[in-house]
């Protein structure tokens, strides 16, 4: 409705808003714990997919649903369920969740999504969801959309080191440098296995100030020496046009880790000789590429040209 007054009459009602069941099958929905999920600050779109990220406080602290920086598998869609909100008077409709307002993501279920992708969905095709917005296309099994790509890229491992104190999720810095987020912590008393620095909430980049970390210590930790490791991208050189970008995961057989991804720009802007930082130090030396997308469990369970709607289905076998 252009300046919120309808302009278009239809003889016959849409067969579905994106996000709606496709049928009575059961559905499931994503556990995130006692205190999720919330929007992110950017909000999340109904009928779409939707990854999570820190705080992953189990005794309250809110999980984040997001679109926007979200990172390899899906956690779940976001199904219509009336709880997008129109924020600004006489604007047009919206299906946007806007940020800090309780989400709930499906894991099971038929639904109705728009075909957002460029090519037909044909029955029985893996649903992709687009890295950056949650979009959802249609594709054979292992057929991601290949982003960036450059011959001849290394990732060296390398060490940090710094002083901290850590109370929940938030880490504290007053003396350090070189913490970047994607940086594992490696050393220091009384810290979980596989923590992770997200991202710096405030003051010097990269050294002294507070830092938000992958999970929850649970405790207070007193001011200590830590350390911690991550990976040095050296972009080789470059194929095509399209340069990486913070929050592309690496998508490579060989040395590449499942799952890494690019999490901080150091020089350049991701083209050729660019060094960027990535949340895994196994040293390579090889041809490296992104993807756009990320297949899920969902597939086609009607067909559809892009910007129609189709039936997407989570119950293999039965095709909704």
């Amino acid at each position: 409705m252009a300046g919120g007054f309808q302009s278009i009459v239809y003889d016959q009602p849409a067969q579905a808003v994106q996000g709606d069941r496709a049928s009575q099958n059961p559905i499931a929905t994503y556990d995130a714990g006692p205190g999720g999920l919330i929007a992110d600050v950017a909000g999340v779109a109904v009928g779409r997919f939707c990854w999570t990220i820190p705080p992953t406080d189990p005794n309250g602290g809110p999980q984040v649903a997001t679109q926007a920086n979200g990172a390899g598998n899906v956690a779940g869609f976001l199904y219509n369920n009336l709880q997008a909100l129109n924020t600004v008077f006489l604007s047009d409709g919206t299906l946007v969740v806007p940020q800090g307002l309780p989400v709930s993501l499906a894991i099971q279920g038929d639904w109705w999504v728009k075909n957002e992708g460029s090519t037909y969905a044909a029955i029985g095709m893996k649903a992709y969801a687009a890295y950056g917005t949650g979009a959802v296309s249609f594709a054979a099994t292992g057929a991601p959309l290949v982003g960036a790509e450059a011959t001849g890229s290394t990732v060296t491992p390398e060490t940090n080191s710094w002083t901290a104190s850590i109370s929940g999720d938030v880490m504290t810095v007053s003396v350090g440098s070189n913490i970047y987020p994607g940086t594992t912590i490696t050393s220091g008393t009384g810290i979980a296995p596989g923590t992770m620095v997200q991202s710096q909430l405030t003051g010097t980049p990269q050294g002294a100030g507070t830092y938000l970390l992958s999970q929850s210590q649970q405790k207070s930790i007193a001011s200590e020496a830590m350390g911690g490791t991550y990976g040095l991208l050296t972009i080789g050189t470059l194929v095509g046009t399209p340069t990486f970008q913070v929050g592309d995961t690496l998508e490579v057989t060989g040395a590449v880790v499942a799952g890494t991804s690019i999490t901080a720009n150091v020089t350049g802007s991701g083209g050729s000789g660019g060094t960027m930082i990535v949340n895994n130090n196994t040293a390579l030396s090889q041809t490296i590429y992104t993807v756009t997308n990320v297949e899920t469990k969902w597939v086609a369970a009607s067909a559809g040209q892009p910007g129609q709607y189709v039936k997407m289905t989570s119950w293999v076998g039965t095709l909704g």
